[in-house]
């Protein structure tokens, strides 16, 4: 099976929580066009289980995938960096393993990088997304709707991608070039991913790049990504501007316009018939 070329390649670092991890490769499985590139990418996380359901879903995926376990783990931060190094100048998709990527999100997100060269980094909305949260920012929500429909209802989004303060942990692409050229993950002054994307993103928007909310696209997740102890600080050390321009980002919600668009969007096709779809274009 050959991969799509034109598509980046999907790095899923491998948590702990078993359970969380089967419902994203099946996700993951179901959403992605078959022969993508994935690693399933292992800090020594998986216990037995976790590996058993790993080489299963690697023996009956679409995916041209493959997983790799360290003997032993390092930082967070650092089994990212070395991971995303070993991709050296290729777009990659950090896909956490607890999250559940829509249908047709690795596209829209592909398209999202291909629309405009400036743009570094491409985050899907999510319902625990911070910034990139729906249907509130900032707010973790349990939604109803299923992943197809909200799938759906982000692809009749106008493809405007505005600006994000930085990059969210659930789901985020990253233009390699850019990634490279600013130097990459941090892995010496942060612990988490969590706080290294955040760097890494301001870096690479102090470069010039951009680091945009794919709108089109949407990854669900139970929880978001926290820091470890004394990322925090270590953000606030190098870039003391970072609280107050999130803080003004989570009060201000430059993007509830789009909020509300997907909400009438998603209301919109609840009530068509169950079988709407299948006529979507017929004249």
């Amino acid at each position: 099976m050959r991969s799509d070329p034109a598509l980046p390649i999907v790095l899923v670092p491998v948590g702990t929580d078993e359970d969380a991890l089967d419902a994203c490769l099946a996700a993951l499985d179901a959403g992605t066009p078959a022969g993508t590139r994935v690693w399933l990418a292992d800090n020594a996380q998986a216990g037995p289980r976790g590996v058993a359901l790993i080489e299963g879903w690697l023996a009956r995926t679409r995916l041209q995938a493959a997983h790799t376990r360290r003997a032993a783990p390092l930082g967070e931060a650092a089994h990212m960096d070395e991971a995303l190094r070993a991709c050296a100048d290729a777009d990659v998709a950090v896909l956490a393993s607890d999250a559940a990527p829509a249908p047709g999100w690795l596209e829209r997100a592909a398209e999202c990088l291909a629309r405009d060269p400036a743009i570094a980094s491409a985050t899907p909305w999510s319902n625990a997304g911070e910034a990139a949260a729906w249907p509130r920012i900032g707010e973790i929500a349990t939604l109803e709707y299923p992943s197809p429909l909200l799938a759906q209802a982000c692809a009749l989004l106008p493809p405007v991608h505005p600006e994000l303060p930085a990059a969210v942990g659930h789901a985020v692409l990253l233009r390699g070039r850019a990634r490279v050229q600013a130097g990459g993950l941090d892995a010496a002054s942060y612990r988490s991913w969590y706080a290294a994307l955040i760097d890494l993103s301001l870096r690479m928007a102090g470069l010039g790049g951009r680091n945009v909310l794919c709108e089109t696209a949407f990854v669900l997740r139970a929880a978001e990504g926290a820091p470890r102890e004394g990322d925090m600080d270590a953000l606030c050390a190098r870039w003391p501007a970072w609280h107050a321009r999130i803080a003004h980002c989570l009060m201000d919600d430059p993007q509830r316009a789009l909020r509300t668009r997907l909400g009438e969007e998603l209301a919109q096709l609840a009530r068509l018939p169950p079988q709407a779809d299948l006529f979507a274009g017929a004249s």
